[in-house]
């Protein structure tokens, strides 16, 4: 893959109130349930509505909608006790009529309340949704490499899709729950008003229900952790068995493989029957005592009818308002359970976004402008873990237009050096400097602009081929595609595709060779045409015809610009400008390759033993100079 990368505009910063540990936590996803439960608080709801706040005259119409609901709500039971009493009574014939066609309206205010409310809270959290996710990706996009690393692919997604879906559900809910709760207080304050005695009778049994509640609550939030955390393992387990499928297959492993991912469904399915058992015991529990308070009113009520203490009118009311009263209960524990999740999955969500920034540019940092190419690390040391360092006091100049190559054993720090030199890491110790500018002092964004990559595993998009030469270079045209690709020797294969240049290439490109996929890889580098070139073992994976094809296009590819080459065949570096060979982490030489063969380090032992790369010598590097010489 080669990146001339231009970094995302700048968007909506995430609202950053980060924990007191985010620090220490240093870029790792936690995925302890008995972590992620002690840190659940009231600041997930805090940092959620401040997603929603931008939206605030929608949300006040929707919750203005919800009282007008909520009023016709209470309205319809006291209108029917009315027309109950007076028909009864029958005291005016035309008072009944109104309250009739009262009732008719209050539905269709009911009915017009209802329908608005949904309409914009629906709309308000696909808003807040399609916030929260690109501010998701654009923290994915800016985090550094060390993140990545060390993060499955499948914990990622179950965290922007499953656990950004229960926040949606919490959210089209949010105003039904605050409907639920005015019509729960609504009705005691009515039915207090209608008859004391009664509505005391009728409300015994509340405290009971809330008694149930406070036992169910705390086991009903674990069971709830665990499932999401059991959902993100099955994903990040089908994740690596996709992404490996070749090697699953080719290592005869489906069946192990298939062993293993039952198990961990089947944990998956228990936490999930064990969340839905705990999330759905307060249903009936609810419908119980919503019955027993029927029976309540119909027993005491009635005795109160027949003994002329209140009309029937109001028993009815009474019996309507119970049903009311406890259907906001049985929806607040429905919506409870939603809440468990949301807020689990809130805190999964906001933990990705409080990841510092390891690789963040200076308040001040400024564009690095236009450069002739000199780069220069300075006594640089740098580690993935700060107390094990793999680079010690690496020091060397690469001048405007020279070709250095850094070679040495697997594992020497090769691939290091590059990326530190486009800053994909910082360095612990030491100075890296673009021109004299150090890169610490300069966007990461315009490093990106003057210096471009050619990695040894060629990553292609699922667009067209035209769409993937110019990946990042949107105003190249399609003449400076072709042109492109006609200098590096990918035209020819590329015409012979369906569509040609405008052919969609299968998932990473599967539907074309190793060597294919490079040569678009180059490509992409020449469009780009940056001053800075890393080849990181861009040709390992080619064979040694398609090397031969394109070294004449590499080298009018690295004509005029300064360059980086890791390789590991002999044969692609003896021409450089100058070659580094690294070692255990440090520079043991440097030289062209006529100076250090005649010198008696590794280079020359390599050589003089016919060795043709340095992986040929492996870990057995530092017994090289005890071979014996044989001539070339």
């Amino acid at each position: 893959m080669s990146t001339t990368s231009n970094n995302s505009p700048q968007t909506k910063q995430p609202n950053r109130q980060r924990p007191a540990n985010a620090e220490e936590e240093h870029g790792k996803l936690n995925e302890s349930d008995e972590e992620m439960f002690a840190q659940l608080d009231s600041t997930v709801f805090k940092r959620f509505f401040y997603y929603a706040s931008p939206y605030k005259k929608q949300m006040l119409i929707a919750t203005l909608a919800v009282i007008g609901f909520t009023l016709a709500n209470l309205a319809l039971p006291l209108l029917v006790k009315f027309g109950i009493d007076d028909a009864i009574n029958n005291t005016n014939s035309n008072l009944l009529k109104v309250i009739a066609i009262s009732i008719v309206g209050v539905a269709g205010i009911y009915w017009f309340t209802n329908f608005l409310q949904n309409v914009l809270i629906t709309r308000v959290a696909l808003t807040v949704l399609y916030d929260i996710r690109a501010d998701m990706f654009l923290q994915l996009q800016r985090l550094a490499l060390s993140f990545s690393d060390k993060t499955p692919i499948g914990a990622l997604m179950a965290r922007m899709f499953g656990d950004v879906g229960a926040l949606q559900e919490m959210l089209e809910s949010s105003i039904e729950i605050i409907g639920d709760v005015l019509t729960l207080f609504g009705i005691i304050v009515i039915l207090l008003v209608l008859d004391v005695h009664l509505a005391l009778v009728t409300l015994a049994i509340v405290p009971a229900l809330f008694l149930i509640r406070i036992v169910w609550q705390p086991f009903a939030r674990r069971a709830f952790l665990r499932m999401r955390r059991n959902s993100s393992v099955v994903g990040v387990y089908l994740d690596q068995n996709v992404s490996g499928i070749r090697v699953v297959q080719a290592l005869n492993r489906q069946e192990e493989n298939t062993g293993i991912m039952g198990g961990k469904v089947h944990t998956f399915f228990w936490s999930a029957v064990r969340a839905s058992r705990l999330g759905g015991v307060l249903m009936p529990t609810v419908e119980l005592m919503t019955g027993t308070a029927l029976a309540l009113v119909l027993v005491v009520g009635g005795g109160r009818v027949l003994s002329e203490s209140i009309e029937i009118g109001t028993m009815v009311a009474f019996l309507l308002y119970v049903q009311r009263f406890f259907e906001p209960i049985r929806t607040l524990t429905m919506h409870y359970a939603l809440l468990q999740r949301a807020v689990a999955s809130g805190h999964r969500i906001f933990e990705l976004l409080d990841i510092p920034l390891e690789v963040e540019d200076k308040s001040d940092a400024k564009p690095i402008g236009d450069i002739t190419g000199r780069i220069e690390f300075k006594n640089v040391t740098f580690g993935y873990d700060p107390a094990r360092p793999i680079l010690r006091n690496i020091s060397f100049v690469a001048e405007p237009g020279q070709t250095i190559a850094l070679v040495g054993p697997t594992g020497s720090g090769k691939t290091s050096i590059t990326a530190l030199a486009h800053r994909f890491y910082d360095v612990q110790e030491g100075s890296i400097s673009i021109d004299d500018h150090d890169i610490r002092d300069v966007t990461q964004q315009s490093i990106g602009g003057v210096m471009g990559m050619v990695l040894q595993e060629p990553f292609l998009f699922s667009k067209s081929v035209l769409e993937n030469v110019r990946y990042n270079t949107l105003n190249a045209t399609r003449e400076d595609v072709v042109a492109a690709c006609r200098v590096i020797g990918a035209h020819d294969f590329v015409m012979q595709l369906d569509d040609g240049y405008d052919t969609t290439l299968e998932q990473r490109g599967s539907n074309l060779s190793v060597g294919q996929r490079q040569l678009l890889s180059f490509a992409r580098a020449l469009v780009a045409d940056p001053k800075i070139l890393v080849l990181d073992e861009a040709t390992a994976n080619i064979d040694s015809y398609t090397e031969r094809i394109i070294q004449d296009a590499l080298r009018k590819l690295l004509e005029g610009r300064t360059a980086l080459v890791i390789a590991h065949r002999l044969s692609t570096i003896r021409n450089s400008d100058q070659i580094i060979v690294v070692q255990d982490g440090g520079i043991v030489e440097i030289g062209t390759h006529d100076e250090l063969v005649a010198s008696t380090g590794l280079y020359s032992q390599l050589w003089q033993t016919n060795y043709t790369s340095f992986d040929d010598i492996a870990d057995n590097a530092n017994d090289l100079t005890g071979m014996p010489a044989s001539s070339t």
